[in-house]
């Protein structure tokens, strides 16, 4: 008996892990690195144990299985000239690709960046109207699916629009003023994503806003997007607790949104600074520090994975590997050094 008893548990015990293990083959450990390139050509080196390492290769090494790349039109034609452009895009991919990195491709329909704040349509389209507009963004999004599929590198999943609460393609497609249109913006560039892709590799399509806390908010936000049949996969959503309510307020947001919706869920953009950067007097749940941005990035992580129906999917770190000001929420310290955060998903998530 003793030995028949000891046989049971065991099998239960690995059936158990087997159904923990199932979920999380597809469970986005991911992280935005758009920067990546750029800050290796300015010349900043990153460490680890003082060291130089290869980012993506550390990523891989402590478990991370998608990158997530914004795309600008034309960087080069707007005051910030950003690197992100369609060659320098392609040539982080090919690198995350041959790691074995999943992709998420960040459409932001802008020379810069797009956000809440601003939502500035590219130079060259400015003077379309609206019908005219609707066709640019369908044939550019088709356009450049394509040029990822020539190159072997088609997306596991494609963001139309970055952060759009307020819509895109300012001031045609501006909210609230405007939903019909941005409808139709939405629309034309998830058409282009089936028509560049093909249909036997067609990406998962996201839409991102940024109320990762503010549960009315994107609740009219979505509805919106239910009235109008706007055809879409997953709910992406940014998280930053100095702007976006606390931990508390985020659990409660991702749960209740889907039990509305019933679709996947990814905390697309997050991140947490590792030393104090004194945001307006606002006082977090975790202390700025190394240890409170790893206990941070546990508890959003916790926060999706709890999410009813499995349909929490994915948490992405916003920039890990930065420089400037972004480096105080990177993953690496003043001197380059990796930071205790790399560790969050080295040991199996809690079930």
């Amino acid at each position: 008996m003793p030995v028949f008893r000891y046989f049971v548990c065991a099998l239960l015990l690995h059936t158990a892990l087997l159904s923990r293990a199932a979920p999380a083959q597809t469970y986005a450990v991911g992280a935005d690195v758009s920067f990546l390139a750029k800050c290796e050509q300015d010349g900043v080196i990153f460490k680890e144990n003082g060291k130089p390492i290869d980012v993506l290769a550390l990523l891989r090494e402590h478990h991370y299985n998608w990158v997530r790349l914004r795309l600008l039109h034309e960087p080069a034609a707007s005051a910030q000239k950003l690197p992100n452009d369609l060659p320098y895009t392609l040539a982080l991919a090919r690198r995350a690709h041959a790691l074995g990195f999943h992709l998420l491709l960040d459409f932001h329909y802008s020379d810069t960046w797009a956000d809440p704040g601003k939502q500035i349509t590219p130079i060259t389209w400015r003077s379309l109207t609206h019908e005219q507009l609707d066709r640019q963004v369908y044939l550019y999004t088709r356009d450049v699916l394509a040029s990822f599929a020539r190159n072997g590198l088609t997306p596991d999943m494609v963001q139309v629009g970055n952060e759009v609460t307020h819509g895109m393609l300012w001031p045609d497609g501006k909210l609230p003023g405007n939903w019909n249109h941005f409808a139709d913006l939405l629309k034309a560039g998830i058409r282009g994503v089936d028509a560049g892709a093909g249909a036997a590799s067609r990406p998962r399509v996201m839409i991102h806003i940024e109320r990762g806390g503010d549960y009315p908010a994107a609740v009219d936000f979505f509805d919106n997007l239910d009235r109008r049949h706007v055809r879409y996969d997953v709910i992406g959503l940014s998280y930053y607790p100095f702007w976006h309510g606390d931990i508390a307020a985020l659990r409660a947001n991702l749960r209740k949104l889907a039990l509305r919706y019933h679709k996947p869920i990814i905390v697309v953009e997050t991140a947490f600074t590792w030393k104090p950067v004194g945001f307006a007097g606002k006082h977090p749940d975790f202390s700025e520090s190394p240890q409170g941005q790893l206990a941070f990035l546990h508890a959003v992580d916790a926060a999706v994975r709890d999410i009813p129906d499995g349909l929490g999917q994915g948490v992405f770190w916003w920039e890990p590997a930065a420089e400037g000001p972004l480096r105080d929420r990177s993953f690496f310290d003043s001197d380059g050094n990796v930071l205790p955060v790399i560790t969050a998903f080295d040991m199996p998530a809690s079930p």
